[in-house]
Order: C-alpha cells, then sequence, then structure tokens
C-alpha cells in the first residue's frame, strides 16, 4: 500500500499561524517553516515507522502556495521539507512531492494501492479509489493496516 500525506491543515496548522494568508500573498515561506504540528509527531512517526516495516510505503503530496513565482516556490518547497525533517526526522520518506497549487493529486499520483490523508474535500473526492481520509483517520486507518 502507498500511504499519502497532504502537509497543510492535515499534519502542519499552515492555517493557525497568525496572518498567514497575507504572508503567503507577500510571498513570505515562513508560515510554512513555524506552522505546528496538527497531530501527535512522535506517535505519527512510531505509525509510518510501523507501516514501512509491515511494507507499506509512505509518501508526501502537497501544494505549493496558489500564490507567487517560481522563485517563491523554491522557498515554500525548502520550508516544507525543512517542517519535515524538524517534526519527522526518523522517517525515511519514500518520496516527497511538493507539486503545483491545484493539481489534481489523484492524476499525479494516485493508484488502485494508495490511500490518501488530506483535509480538503476536493482533494478526497478526487481520489478515484475512495480511499481518502481526514486527518483526524490517520491513526485509526495507520493501525487497521498492521
Amino acid at each position: 500500500m502507498k500511504i499519502y500525506f497532504d502537509m497543510d491543515g492535515t499534519i502542519a496548522d499552515l492555517y493557525g499561524v497568525p496572518d498567514w494568508l497575507p504572508m503567503l500573498e507577500a510571498e513570505d515561506p515562513k508560515p510554512y517553516a513555524i506552522a505546528k504540528p496538527l497531530v501527535n509527531m512522535n506517535k505519527l512517526a512510531k505509525a509510518l515507522h510501523k507501516a514501512q516495516a509491515a511494507g507499506h510505503e509512505v509518501y508526501i503530496v502537497s501544494w505549493l502556495s496558489k500564490y507567487g513565482t517560481s522563485a517563491y516556490g523554491e522557498k515554500v518547497t525548502a520550508a516544507k521539507l525543512q517542517w519535515l525533517k524538524i517534526h519527522l526526522r526518523s522517517v525515511q520518506w519514500d518520496n516527497i512531492h511538493i507539486i503545483k497549487y491545484g493539481i489534481n493529486k489523484w492524476d499525479y499520483c494516485g493508484s488502485d494501492d494508495s490511500i490518501l490523508f488530506d483535509d480538503e474535500q476536493r482533494n478526497r473526492d478526487q481520489w478515484l479509489n475512495h480511499m481518502a481520509y481526514e486527518p483526524e483517520k490517520i491513526f485509526e486507518i495507520l493501525g487497521g493496516l498492521c
């Protein structure tokens, strides 16, 4: 099974950063760097290690900011990668996809043997195998896999 995680609003509290939207509109990557975790990161890391030990693959698939230039996209990517290194440093991701805002995630990386955790309803609705879940289901679903 391939297990995909969105970041913003799923495992990282981007929307809880004060003034996050004006900062993004001003091409400031700081909200991505300072977002607090939305789940217990130690518990998530342990669950991901267990999933990988059981033969599952773990991925990130996260959008860039809706706003900004390609240079800003590079800064956002760097901030997201650093956030993962800080908060989930022990996880060896099978791949990390930081993709253009609005890209259909299923079309980009979905498959019959994949699961998506994403806070955005549109992304879950577009996940064609119907194995897409709200962040609140992360531990329940991962626990059922291993």
